[in-house]
């Protein structure tokens, strides 16, 4: 009991109402690689392998992360609209990278952080390799364009979080977590909106995910 007790703390932080817990029983919903739904998980979604004993991992490895940004169509409009809300708009490739810049610093920043776990060169059995990724990502913020006006915005993008924890030698996936969260103003509150301002959105929705894991993986040796 002790061991699934840890597992269900793992990755999922106490910032829930209730206290994350494994489901059980012939309902409980298992995905087709064994992992089994974590409720009132910190994260939209999570599952884990509660067979596992996570408490021998305390080394982690970067394992890439992937960002795939919804097609949308570049537009040529040149006038602005004073509310944009709900609208989707085409991202440039400068944009592209700058967002895989700020989302790659915060989780490696964090990470480093990190008072139980330190990270590693090579495999082994005390290892974690955290894999990442970024999916469905859509702005919110039009492009410059030529006419004049102000943008107000409550939101200036969102994207799917998809994390995996897998054990380095096996390369079992023991932990998954999804959630889709939009970048936008505590609050929801709309502002006009500015090159600076989206910045600091998407950097503080990025920490945001990077400390949630980062206190998941400190919870557990603690």
């Amino acid at each position: 009991m002790k061991r699934l007790l840890s597992t269900a703390l793992v990755l999922s932080l106490v910032a829930c109402a209730s206290e994350p817990t494994i489901q059980t029983g012939p309902d409980a919903e298992v995905t087709y690689d064994g992992l089994v739904r974590i409720d009132n998980s910190a994260f939209y979604n999570a599952w884990i392998d509660p067979d596992i004993d996570l408490s021998r991992y305390n080394k982690i490895m970067p394992g890439g992360a992937e960002f795939e940004f919804r097609a949308v169509k570049k537009s040529n409009t040149t006038t602005r609209t004073r509310d944009a809300k709900g609208s989707e708009y085409w991202i440039s490739d400068e944009n592209k990278e700058k967002l895989r810049e700020i989302v790659t610093l915060a989780f490696r920043e964090e990470l480093l952080q990190s008072e139980n776990f330190e990270f590693a060169n090579t495999r082994g059995a005390d290892t974690l390799i955290i894999v990442g990724g970024l999916h469905d990502i859509v702005s919110r913020v039009p492009p410059e364009m030529l006419g004049r006006g102000e943008i107000y915005l409550a939101s200036v993008g969102e994207a799917t979080l998809i994390l995996e924890a897998r054990d380095s030698l096996s390369g079992e996936t023991i932990y998954r977590a999804v959630d889709r969260r939009s970048a936008e103003q505590a609050g929801g509150y709309m502002t006009m909106s500015t090159s600076v301002r989206t910045t600091v959105e998407v950097q503080r929705l990025a920490r945001r995910w990077a400390s949630r894991l980062r206190e998941g993986l400190d919870s557990i040796h603690e």
